[in-house]
């Protein structure tokens, strides 16, 4: 297992992060996962014994079950809290009442206090807003999360499922402000699922946001269990039930394809192959992974000994590869033709 800084922040991380999304048994939006007490601890144990010290969970999972469970395990493992990074998210809808979702000052600081409640934590190390919000003014949920942070129920703040443009702006408000800045972006990416590279990859290398990854096998569509026929999936598992996150899947079969032999070269599973591409992309921090079985996730965990050669990562980055859209051709162009490099002016001595 490796380990990288989350972003330019001091925070540093596994490679994989365990997500648990999978725990309990409570329905979680348009998700049912059925994971009991005895195996999210099981998996939890698993996950600390191959090294991974980061685990993302979400008031919304199951209800609030899965921020449970999570703690129940921790106390189970016995893991010492300072050997272990706890992230949680709020933001998404925990109730009926028009002030149980969003990122209002009311429902995040709410929020905070149920899921701390839940894990059986003082703070968490990662507090996320988990989504875009057009209700509540910008400004007010990053003051909430500043006065989290101030008050010790955090150590650090990030932010899912925005766009470049709108985490700029949140950037720059706390820049003006004084405030704590996000240190993450929790985001789909994949092997055949990188919309992303066209503004979020430049918008975080640039300003120093850490990327989480979610659904990197993309709701298991590249797992290599499914067979594709005319843009339709069948066999066994979440994906032919549920057609969720959103993908091509032409693509999507021409990529398991070409990682089935990488996967016998190297002596793991396809999935193991798609985890290892996201871990060779200099932008990725942390890849999350999910399991519902034991295997599962040894599997998973397998991808951080697999070392892609150069060939193979020219394989995978031509079949997901996107077509430049306006602005990126015409900056491409204009850097075609301005080849030159022009010299800072010196200052007048």
């Amino acid at each position: 297992m490796r380990y990288n800084r989350l972003g330019y922040s001091g925070l540093v991380v596994s490679e994989l992060c365990l997500g648990t999304m999978t725990f309990g048994t409570a329905p979680s939006g348009i998700f049912q996962h059925d994971l009991d007490q005895a195996g999210s601890t099981a998996l939890v144990k698993q996950a600390l014994d191959a090294g991974v010290n980061f685990i993302d969970t979400a008031n919304l999972y199951s209800a609030g079950q899965s921020e449970a469970y999570l703690g129940q395990a921790l106390r189970d493992t016995g893991v010492a809290r300072d050997q272990v990074v706890i992230a949680t998210k709020g933001m998404g809808p925990m109730g009926e009442g028009p002030n149980d979702s969003g990122y209002s000052r009311y429902h995040l600081l709410n929020q905070i206090d149920a899921s701390l409640e839940r894990l059986g934590l003082d703070h968490v190390d990662l507090y996320q807003i988990h989504g875009w919000d057009p209700n509540a003014p910008m400004e007010e949920g990053l003051r909430a999360v500043e006065d989290i942070v101030r008050s010790g129920r955090a150590r650090y703040i990030g932010v899912s499922n925005w766009a470049a443009w709108q985490i700029a702006k949140a950037l720059g408000i706390a820049e003006r402000r004084g405030w704590d800045k996000f240190i993450s972006n929790q985001a789909l990416y994949a092997v055949t699922g990188r919309e992303l590279e066209r503004e979020l990859v430049p918008m975080m290398l640039s300003e120093g946001l850490g990327l989480m990854v979610w659904s990197p096998l993309l709701g298991g569509l590249l797992s290599g269990k499914y067979q594709f026929e005319d843009g339709d999936v069948s066999g066994e598992g979440r994906r032919a039930k549920l057609d969720f996150p959103r993908a091509d899947k032409h693509l999507a079969a021409k990529a398991v394809e070409a990682m089935r032999p990488m996967a016998e070269r190297h002596g793991v599973t396809v999935p193991a192959i798609a985890l290892a591409w996201l871990l060779h992309q200099p932008v990725t921090s942390s890849v999350i992974v999910g399991a519902k079985r034991q295997e599962q996730l040894a599997q998973n965990l397998a991808a951080t000994d697999v070392e892609l050669s150069s060939k193979e990562l020219a394989t995978l980055n031509e079949i997901g590869a996107l077509e430049d859209e306006y602005p990126a051709w015409a900056i491409k162009s204009q850097d075609r033709r301005h080849g030159f490099r022009v010299s800072p002016r010196r200052k007048p001595s």
